[in-house]
């Protein structure tokens, strides 16, 4: 996997303007694991590692677009394990979002909305204990044609107020957060 990646990370982690405690936390347990440029941004790291995923919004920020995870059995943004070829965590989300709904969006224009999450997962994940995902947020148009990946089971819009149930417990504290960036970069 690329040192470019692990600086990547590095960079994201240490630039990362937290607007909350639940923002400073994750940015103190994140630069335990990328002190430097050589963090965990592999599976094959160790049981703990990055990701990277895309949180999406329509143009009104209205409504978010989740796919449901097949092997965690909830709705999520899209996103996954870094791979050989990604030269940042900008790409590897951008990629994910392609491979799990079919959308080729643009890389976001700077400043750069982004998140940090460290969260745990189960037993049906094999070997990864928990994931470190940098959520890039990516605004696409609400009319793009979708498609339904191996991984997931649907990909689907759903408003940012009314989520459906099985949604991670992280994930509408990260869309809050989010879309309090985008908000203020507007």
């Amino acid at each position: 996997m690329s040192g470019t990646l692990s600086a990547d990370v590095h960079r994201l982690v240490a630039d990362f303007a937290p607007q909350s405690e639940r923002d400073r936390a994750a940015q103190v347990d994140f630069a335990a694991f990328f002190p430097d440029d050589a963090g965990p941004v592999s599976r094959d790291a160790g049981p703990d590692h990055a990701t990277a995923s895309c949180v999406v919004f329509d143009e009104t920020l209205t409504q978010t677009l989740l796919v449901f995870h097949g092997k965690g059995r909830f709705w999520v943004q899209p996103g996954g394990h870094a791979e050989d070829g990604d030269e940042s965590i900008v790409d590897a989300a951008l990629r994910e979002l392609r491979e799990e709904t079919g959308i080729d969006a643009a890389a976001p224009t700077t400043p750069l909305a982004y998140d940090l999450d460290h969260h745990g997962l189960s037993s049906r994940f094999g070997r990864c204990a928990s994931h470190l995902d940098i959520g890039i947020a990516v605004i696409v148009d609400r009319d793009a044609v979708l498609t339904v990946s191996d991984e997931s089971e649907d990909v689907r819009w759903w408003p940012v107020d009314a989520l459906p149930a099985e949604v991670p417990p992280q994930l509408e504290p990260r869309l809050r957060g989010l879309l309090q960036r985008l908000r203020s970069q507007q």
